[in-house]
């Protein structure tokens, strides 16, 4: 062997251990990165570095062949702008084998070879491989554009590559799983938080909607919820589509009752794509996640996470997540009623104290103070001294002024503690209280002059202005009484409580602006043989007392109940 022979050999040995130490490198800073998009990223960069290929790009495909991910090297911005959409796997890119590599030095030979899309850079050479995760293919890597043309070596490099990348992109997604784990763990802490702190039922609904969202990176939240007839509504919309999506009924064949009747949830890979979709607003939506909210075996509801029709399908799981987590709002939910509950009780339990009070106190003082005065008057007709009536009289007055006092502080701490806040919030949380007895949640309504008052009540105040001191107190008490009813005796699925208020306060026609309370139940309806009748009668007697009208009778619709409850604002 000759001097010039040694020194080629020396010179391949050097440029193969070169062409190793670039390879490891390369492995080694796939493996460096945690976030799934810069993985793709180098992926594809170190593989044109390595091949000395022009262009280079991984393609993401979902189970249809459509891609969902498209990450490329070496093509400009602008050429990139120019093509309408990634490509599919059809063409010579469909020809790419499960296992091994497709090598072509020309790719407009091929016989799939179909031609290139407007605005598609010219590529002749060609290699491509399968991209494997847990053997199941995540994605396709195209390299183009090496002159003269792929050899041996570039085969075994993109090879190397693709299972350095297999392993990156695991890690990289159980990374992202993780992280959206904790994400999820923490926004269910923070709405157990906000309920058991106190927080109003809707907002906290809202925030179990808005978390979702953002964790699961869907386009659209929402809570579907029991409603008006038995119903399933869509009471809580977060994100794209909200104006045709809420309030919309859910058909009793569909998803939601399927998830709601005890499924585990269910995933759908387009609703834009599926037939038997038959509610137009949500053709709009591509991949759908179901997931049931459920506390003790009790279905409280439905989440459902909506991506738009171009977006990467839930996989399984997203499902077990927002699974977690729903079933972490729902529990919060429940306690949140049974604080509520208890704390009603408890409210309860100090007014029987305080009637207790009254009685024993107050009643028993004046009871004596009465039998004080019948002396006095026994000894006035017996003609006795001025000064001893006096001293009876006298000691008869001090305990009047004693009971006087002592009333004054019992109706003192029997103040409603809701009396500081308005008519809207003091009736939203009669209905909140009402879940509990009924099992669901009542739909409520309140109008002032033909607009309905919203979530975001802005027109407190011009309600408060129009219905004020005991007749407010009154429509809460009606409210009250009406709801107590329907969990009693209705044996109802829905009840639905509407409160009007219209015009104003006039002298010259006492009705120019009046009050209307309608407790509707969808139950039992009437029982013609009863016969006790103290809560319609207090109502009643509310009612007269404002010069206005209380009816109980059945309802429109032919199911249930309908208390009616009228009177002018004074």
């Amino acid at each position: 062997m000759n001097v010039d022979d040694r020194a080629s050999m020396t010179t391949a040995a050097r440029m193969d251990r070169e062409g190793t130490f670039e390879l490891l490198r390369a492995v080694l800073s796939l493996g460096a990165d945690l976030e799934l998009p810069s993985v793709l990223e180098r992926f594809v960069q170190v593989s044109a570095q390595l091949t000395n290929a022009q262009y280079a790009a991984i393609n993401v495909l979902d189970a249809r062949g459509a891609s969902t991910t498209f990450v490329q090297y070496g093509v400009s911005d602008t050429a990139a702008a120019r093509l309408a959409s990634s490509p599919h796997a059809v063409g010579v890119l469909g020809a790419i084998p499960d296992y091994g590599v497709l090598r072509l030095a020309d790719l407009r030979d091929h016989p799939a070879f179909r031609g290139y899309p407007a605005g598609h850079p010219d590529m002749g050479s060609f290699l491509g491989t399968a991209v494997r995760v847990h053997e199941e293919i995540f994605g396709y890597l195209y390299l183009s554009n090496k002159e003269p043309e792929f050899e041996d070596a570039d085969v075994d490099v993109v090879l190397a590559l693709a299972a350095a990348a297999a392993v990156a992109i695991q890690n990289a997604q159980l990374y992202a799983d993780a992280r959206a784990r904790e994400d999820w763990l923490r926004a269910g802490q923070e709405i157990t938080t906000l309920l058991l702190s106190g927080a109003d039922e809707d907002e906290a609904l809202e925030r179990i909607a808005g978390h979702a969202r953002e964790i699961a990176q869907a386009d659209t939240a929402v809570l579907i919820l029991p409603g008006l007839g038995g119903e399933l509504v869509m009471e809580i919309v977060d994100g794209d589509g909200k104006d045709g999506l809420l309030g919309t009924v859910m058909p009793r064949d569909g998803r939601a009752w399927r998830t709601m009747r005890g499924g585990a949830g269910e995933l759908v890979e387009s609703l834009y794509a599926h037939r038997q979709v038959r509610l137009q607003p949500m053709r709009q939506f591509g991949p759908a996640l179901y997931a049931p909210m459920t506390a003790e075996g009790h279905a409280m509801g439905v989440l459902v996470l909506l991506r738009n029709i171009d977006r990467v399908p839930f996989g399984p799981h997203d499902l077990l997540t927002a699974r977690s987590f729903a079933a972490q709002a729902a529990v919060a939910l429940r306690l949140a009623e049974a604080r509520q509950v208890a704390d009603a009780n408890a409210l309860l339990d100090e007014r029987e104290r305080i009637a207790r009070d009254l009685h024993d106190l107050a009643v028993q003082q004046l009871f004596a103070t009465g039998m004080q005065l019948e002396a006095l008057r026994r000894k006035a007709a017996r003609g006795e001294s001025p000064e001893a009536l006096e001293e009876v009289l006298h000691e008869s007055l001090d305990n009047v002024d004693a009971s006087v006092r002592q009333i004054r502080s019992i109706v003192h701490a029997l103040k409603d503690p809701d009396a500081a806040s308005g008519l809207v919030e003091r009736l939203r949380r009669e209905v909140s209280l009402s879940r509990a007895g009924l099992g669901f949640a009542p739909s409520f309504v309140v109008t002032l002059d033909g607009e309905v008052v919203g979530t975001e009540v802005t027109d407190d105040d011009g309600i408060d202005a129009r219905v004020r001191g005991g007749l407010a107190d009154d429509v809460v008490a009606v409210v009250r009484e009406g709801l107590a009813n329907a969990a009693r005796h209705a044996q109802a699925s829905s009840v639905a409580v509407r409160v009007t208020v219209e015009g104003t306060r006039s002298e010259l026609d006492p009705w120019a602006g009046s009050v209307l309370v309608e407790v509707e139940d969808d139950g039992a309806g009437l029982d013609p043989a009863r016969t006790r009748s103290s809560g319609s009668a207090n109502l009643a007697e509310r009612a007269r007392q404002h010069g206005g009208t209380c009816a109980l009778e059945d309802s429109p619709s032919g199911n249930g109940a309908l208390l009616r409850w009228h009177a002018p604002l004074t």
